[in-house]
């Protein structure tokens, strides 16, 4: 009988590094918080080259599970984390950007996420948590706020808002998915004919979605959630079409 042959499969040198240190992660053995050996030390043991260990160390940086400290000293070297929101919102953002997903995706999946949080946010919030949103509400009342600071205090309302839903996933693509569209977003903001008007608007929607979250009405939260999202971020669908 004869033997079938095919391509057999090739990989850069980083990305088997990534590999086994993947490997560690999810069997455990390299937990948040955990420091990797040092590059004179871990670049040997792997039998690869100290610029493809960094090359490797690079992508782990970039995706937010890990921080590398340059330098000596007991904060030196690289260490394990869990920081993916501003991981997973630079990626989407990306990807949005290139065409990977639509504005209408992007719209029905904030859609989605932001009615859980209301609804999740007005049963799990703690009372200090809604006393920071309201003081965020307060400063994007301010009449000298202008359209790239209000951007940012809307991004920080909704954010804190989905990181008190009780569900941390859906915290992170919160972010993830507001982040991605941010630079359309502030844009959007900007071309208004009428900024006071339109500030004012926004504002009153927020001030009442953070009433119905004290008084823990979720549903009805949820609700103007979605009327609130289709409302600005549909304008966006409809420019883009």
């Amino acid at each position: 009988m004869s033997v079938e042959w095919g391509p057999v499969r090739q990989s850069r040198t980083h990305e088997l590094v990534l590999e086994s240190i993947e490997k560690r992660v999810v069997a455990g053995d390299l937990k948040a918080g955990d420091r990797l050996p040092p590059e004179r030390e871990l670049a040997p043991v792997l039998g690869v080259s100290r610029s493809a260990l960094r090359e490797a160390l690079r992508v782990l940086e970039t995706i937010g599970v890990l921080v590398a400290q340059a330098g000596r000293g007991p904060d030196a070297g690289a260490r394990i984390v869990r920081h993916p929101d501003d991981a997973l919102g630079r990626l989407l953002r990306l990807h949005v950007a290139l065409g990977s997903y639509n504005l209408q995706d992007v719209l029905e999946s904030r859609v989605m996420l932001e009615r859980q949080n209301f609804q999740g946010a007005s049963e799990n919030a703690a009372q200090e948590d809604l006393d920071e949103a309201e003081r965020i509400l307060r400063l994007m009342r301010a009449p000298e706020v202008g359209a790239a600071e209000f951007s940012d205090l809307d991004t920080q309302f909704h954010v804190l808002i989905a990181r008190t839903s009780g569900n941390q996933l859906v915290s992170t693509l919160t972010s993830a998915v507001r982040e991605s569209v941010r630079p359309m977003i502030l844009e959007a903001l900007e071309a208004a004919e009428d900024w006071p008007a339109a500030a004012a608007a926004l504002n009153d929607e927020h001030a009442e979605l953070l009433r119905l979250v004290r008084a823990g009405e979720g549903e009805r939260a949820a609700d103007l959630a979605e009327k609130h999202i289709r409302g600005f971020h549909g304008r966006l669908v409809v420019d883009e079409a």
